[in-house]
C-alpha cells in the first residue's frame, strides 16, 4: 500500500520519537508499504524553521535530506492536487481547520489514491476514504 505521511508522523518516524503511535509504527514498518513524503512537508518545516529556529531545529533542506537517507519517496505538489482541494468533503459541524499544509496533503492523497497517515484529530473530519488515522 502507498502511504503519504503527515508532517508530524514523518518527523516522529525520522527522529524515533515516542509520540509515534504503535499503530503507526506497525504500518510504517511493514515491508508491504511504500512510504511517501510531500514537498508540502518540506515547505511547512522551512517556514517553521525560519520563524522559530529554536523550536524547529532543522531546516526544510535538512528534512529533505533525512527523507532521502531513509529512502522515502517524494510526492511533489502538482496542479491536479491543487484542483483536488476543491473536491474535499468536510462535515458541516466539524471544528475549524485552517492548516493549508494538511489540506494539500489530503488532496494529494485523494488524487493519487494514496492513504494519508495522520495523528491529527481534525483530519478525519474530511470525509475522504484516503485518510488513515493512527
Amino acid at each position: 500500500m502507498k502511504l503519504l505521511l503527515d508532517t508530524h508522523i514523518l518527523l516522529w518516524m525520522l527522529t524515533d520519537n515516542e509520540k509515534l503511535p504503535q499503530k503507526a509504527k506497525a504500518v510504517l514498518s511493514s515491508m508491504d508499504n511504500d512510504l511517501y513524503y510531500s514537498t508540502a512537508s518540506i515547505w511547512e518545516i522551512a517556514i517553521k524553521h525560519a520563524a522559530h529556529p529554536e523550536h524547529m531545529t532543522f531546516s526544510g533542506k535538512q528534512l529533505s535530506g533525512f527523507c532521502q537517507e531513509a529512502e522515502l519517496q517524494m510526492l511533489p505538489v502538482k496542479d491536479k492536487h491543487i484542483y483536488a482541494l476543491e473536491t474535499l468533503k468536510r462535515m458541516k459541524d466539524a471544528p475549524k481547520h485552517a492548516d493549508p499544509f494538511d489540506r494539500i496533503m489530503v488532496a494529494q492523497a485523494k488524487s493519487e489514491n494514496i492513504m494519508f497517515v495522520t495523528h491529527d484529530s481534525l483530519i478525519p473530519y474530511y470525509m475522504e476514504a484516503c485518510i488513515m488515522p493512527v
